[in-house]
């Protein structure tokens, strides 16, 4: 006999909870604003729902990341990143891969990949072909490396252009790099993938001493995996989130001096659009719950 259920589970039964939707990816879909912007006040008050779940069992699979037509097939890669950027790059050029050797190669299609070129101080030494690499938070894969320009090349397939705004910058434009965790690196942010979920949008800068808050709209589908004092990747800088307004379609978070010294980000401006990836917890913890409230539905 199955033990009497939880009043929560009861409540989600009955209809009373709302559903959880499953995860829905859109891009450039942002909330007009209904209200002015404030930037550290709400704070829900509501109680937070407990539910008993067994632990959940959860692997990294392999993505596989795709590079232009000129370079060589190679395996998926494994790639974890804290968010801690490693060295600020200079975008060089953006644009179709150069021609391949032989016209009898295959390929084509409607929505082509691009070449990326940055130029980085740093990250040329012990960085190999078929690494990955994380620009403004977008796991790349390194497909030419040339030392004499101080250059890396990452392929950027039709599907990223669309999910980031890597499709966006020209040269000259600064943007964010790391490289994917070692064995023996320090864990200084959270876990970041590199997989963007989508864009937002820069809503406001203010200063506070010599620290800066920055509020950021974002669509429905992120917003509602970001909680107060949790994680959230922005073009690849892991930060704690501070404010979040589901109704309003914002979030906040602030910036220490390092930090604004060090990122991309306080050099935008409001309107700029930046990349943004929810924590990876979060998303375990909504699909299960999907789950089991279907299954207790269907009960």
């Amino acid at each position: 006999m199955s033990p009497p259920p939880t009043a929560a589970a009861a409540a989600m039964v009955a209809g009373v909870l709302p559903r959880p939707s499953p995860h829905i990816l859109r891009r450039g879909i942002l909330p007009s604003p209904t209200s002015p912007l404030p930037f550290a006040s709400r704070v829900s008050s509501a109680a937070p729902l407990r539910l008993r779940l067994s632990p959940p069992r959860f692997s990294l699979s392999p993505i596989p990341k795709t590079l232009s037509s000129s370079s060589p097939s190679h395996v998926p890669v494994r790639s974890l990143f804290t968010g801690i950027v490693e060295d600020v790059g200079t975008v060089r050029r953006i644009g179709p891969p150069p021609p391949p050797p032989s016209p009898s190669s295959g390929g084509g299609g409607e929505a082509p990949g691009v070449d990326l070129e940055v130029e980085t101080k740093s990250l040329l030494a012990g960085t190999q072909l078929g690494d990955s690499v994380a620009v403004d938070g977008t796991c790349l894969t390194v497909a030419a490396i040339d030392t004499a320009t101080s250059t890396l090349t990452f392929g950027v397939a039709p599907e990223t252009l669309r999910r980031t705004s890597l499709g966006d910058r020209s040269p000259g434009d600064a943007v964010n790099l790391e490289r994917a965790l070692t064995p023996a690196s320090r864990m200084g942010g959270h876990f970041v993938q590199g997989h963007v979920d989508g864009t937002g949008e820069i809503a406001a800068f203010r200063a506070e001493g010599d620290s800066l808050w920055v509020t950021v709209r974002a669509p429905p589908e992120i917003l509602r995996l970001l909680v107060p004092k949790g994680f959230v990747a922005v073009d690849g800088t892991s930060l704690t989130v501070v404010n979040v307004d589901e109704e309003a379609g914002w979030f906040d978070f602030m910036l220490v001096r390092y930090t604004q010294d060090n990122i991309v980000l306080p050099k935008k401006k409001v309107g700029d659009k930046v990349n943004l990836e929810a924590d990876i917890l979060g998303k375990y913890v909504e699909k299960l719950l999907a789950g089991r409230m279907e299954a207790m539905s269907k009960a």
